[in-house]
C-alpha cells in the first residue's frame, strides 16, 4: 500500500491569500499559451520554462529537449506536459536529482514547480518520503497533479516564483534561480575528490620583493654591467679623440 503524503501545516499565510500587490519589478511576468502565440512568443515561453526548471546555470544547448519543444509548438502537449518532460529528462536527473539527497531535491522541486519555498521541515520530510516510495516520476506527478499547481498554473502557464513580496519587508525574496543546484553534502564529496583546490600562485607579489627575485637580480646586474661597459668604452674613445690618437 502506498504511503499517503504526510500532513503538514503551512507556517506562513503569504502563499494562501489572493494577490494584492501593485504590479512592479517584484512581480513575475506570466508566460501562458491561453492566447494564440506567434513563433517568437513561443520561443520566449520555452526559454522561460527552461529558466524556471533548469535555472540560468543549466540553460545550455546540451540540455535542450527539442522533441518536447516541437510537440509544444504543434499543440500536441500542454505547458504542464512540457514541464513534466523537462523535470524527467536525463539532463535534469543527472544535474539535480543524482547530486542531491531527497530532502534537498524535494525542496528544489517545490521551488521550481510550485513556485514557492517549502513551508517547514515537515513538508520537506513529507515530499522526501514520496520520492523514496514512488520514485522520481511519481514524485513529479504528485506535484503537477496537486490542487496547488492546478489552481495557480493549470495546463497552460509556466510556473513562476509566486508572492516574492513578504509582509512588512521592503524587498522580496531572492529569486530561486540563485539557489545552488546541489547541497553542502555533495560539495564536501567534490572537495574530497580534489575539486575546488586553491591554485598556488607562482609567486607572491610585494612592493619590497619583486616576482622571481633571483631572475630579477641577475637581469638587473646584466643591465648595469652592460651599461657600465658602454659608458667606459665611450669615455676612453672621447679621451683618445681629444689627444688626436683616434678620430671619431
Amino acid at each position: 500500500m502506498t504511503i499517503p503524503l504526510l500532513e503538514y501545516l503551512p507556517t506562513s499565510q503569504n502563499q494562501r491569500v489572493a494577490s494584492f500587490e501593485v504590479p512592479g519589478d517584484e512581480n513575475s511576468f506570466l508566460f501562458t499559451t491561453q492566447n494564440l502565440l506567434s513563433a517568437s512568443e513561443m520561443d520566449i515561453l520555452i526559454q522561460a520554462a527552461y529558466r524556471q526548471i533548469f535555472n540560468e546555470q543549466q540553460m545550455l544547448v546540451f540540455n535542450r529537449q527539442k522533441p518536447l519543444e516541437s510537440q509544444l509548438r504543434n499543440g500536441q502537449i500542454t505547458v504542464r506536459d512540457f514541464i513534466r518532460g523537462l523535470v524527467l529528462s536525463d539532463s535534469f536527473r543527472r544535474n539535480n536529482y543524482e547530486v542531491n539527497n531527497n530532502y534537498r531535491f524535494s525542496q528544489m522541486c517545490v521551488q521550481r514547480i510550485l513556485g514557492r519555498d517549502i513551508y517547514n521541515e515537515q513538508e520537506k520530510i513529507a515530499w522526501s518520503i514520496v520520492i523514496a516510495t514512488k520514485g522520481l516520476q511519481g514524485f513529479i506527478d504528485e506535484l503537477l497533479n496537486s490542487d496547488e499547481y492546478m489552481s495557480n498554473f493549470g495546463y497552460d502557464t509556466v510556473p513562476y516564483q509566486r508572492r516574492r513580496i513578504l509582509p512588512q519587508h521592503p524587498q522580496g525574496e531572492l529569486p530561486f534561480a540563485r539557489t545552488p543546484r546541489y547541497g553542502e553534502d555533495y560539495r564536501v564529496k567534490l572537495e574530497a575528490m580534489g575539486y575546488f583546490k586553491p591554485i598556488k600562485p607562482m609567486y607572491r607579489w610585494s612592493w619590497q620583493q619583486p616576482p622571481y627575485p633571483l631572475v630579477a637580480r641577475l637581469a638587473g646586474a646584466a643591465i648595469v654591467l652592460g651599461g657600465a661597459s658602454l659608458l667606459a668604452v665611450g669615455t676612453v674613445a672621447v679621451a683618445l679623440a681629444a689627444l688626436e690618437i683616434i678620430s671619431l
